[in-house]
């Protein structure tokens, strides 16, 4: 680099470029679905830890989905909705990188956890005598402790490949919030082992968990098939057709933005996409996993009639 050569302090987060009228309507849209996803996964979060009854493994790992929802959708979307209303669209370098620092380590947590939850109701429906010797306490706070670590050190390496970097210009994200593959684009180096590094971590977190899963899934709508009686299959078919929509749609999209090749056409869909991550999931998952359960629709009857009294 040359010694006249100007370096990046601060990021332009481009946004949607919409009409005045049209931006303010979506910052009133996604603020009513931000303050919705916060409430129903804050209500989760304090009926499991209120009430003794919802104290197991499958609540247990509910209560951290709740928590990754409440903190990627809070890393997000308070930004991006001041985007929507104000005109002065810059992140400072450092809350750049910490962004999506934090995108990354969140978004890989939950991928980890959702197998850890995916794996419990495989032996609860598959191994119910077994259940509570399997998933022990110690089993539980393992698979907890290990996808928080992982997601977060996987970030870390992110995070550090993505500081070695030189940004002198441009700087303009074409992105909602600081996602790591708009913020490569506008580095003065080669990227290519930022690239690798992120497909590596694609097969991890992304292809190898959403495998497991699957696997997971087809034994459980086996047993399923098994269950003699008729309205049994019905609400467990329910269930389980409810939670592989959301896996679906959580790990199908992170594959298309992350392991389709990128082209010019696709910068505005990726925009929308990313949407369903930061906006929508942390809103479905509170409602597909927790709200639709009997367990916590009791638990929220006990708690509000307590309060009446």
């Amino acid at each position: 680099m040359g010694s006249n050569q100007s370096w990046v302090t601060e990021f332009i987060l481009v946004g949607f470029q919409l009409r005045a009228e049209m931006e303010v309507l979506l910052f009133w849209i996604f603020s009513l679905f931000y303050i919705f996803s916060l409430l129903a996964n804050g209500m989760i979060l304090v009926l499991i830890c209120l009430d003794s009854r919802l104290h197991t493994p499958m609540y247990f790992f509910l209560s951290h989905l709740a928590i990754i929802d409440i903190s990627y959708a809070s890393n997000n979307v308070p930004k991006m909705l001041a985007n929507l209303v104000n005109q002065k669209r810059t992140i400072s370098f450092v809350s750049c990188i910490m962004q999506t620092f934090l995108y990354l380590g969140f978004a890989a947590t939950e991928c980890l956890i959702l197998v850890a939850m995916s794996y419990d109701r495989f032996v609860a429906i598959c191994h119910p005598l077994q259940y509570t010797v399997i998933m022990s306490w110690r089993l539980c706070l393992v698979l907890a402790a290990t996808s928080w670590s992982c997601g977060f050190i996987l970030a870390l390496v992110h995070a550090i490949l993505l500081l070695r970097l030189p940004f002198c210009g441009p700087r303009e994200v074409n992105h909602l919030f600081c996602e790591i593959l708009s913020v490569l684009k506008l580095a003065c180096a080669d990227t290519w082992i930022n690239q690798l590094v992120i497909l590596a971590a694609c097969m991890f977190v992304l292809v190898g968990p959403l495998s497991l899963m699957l696997i997971s899934y087809m034994c459980i709508l086996w047993a399923i098939l098994k269950i003699q009686s008729g309205e049994g299959r019905r609400k467990a078919f329910s269930t389980c057709s409810s939670h592989l929509c959301v896996v679906g749609l959580f790990f199908g999209i992170a594959m298309v933005v992350y392991m389709v090749p990128d082209s010019k056409q696709r910068e505005e869909q990726e925009k929308i996409l990313s949407l369903f991550h930061s906006l929508f999931n942390p809103m479905l998952n509170p409602l597909i996993y927790s709200l639709r359960n009997a367990q916590v629709k009791a638990s929220l009857y006990r708690a509000l009639k307590k309060r009446s009294m």
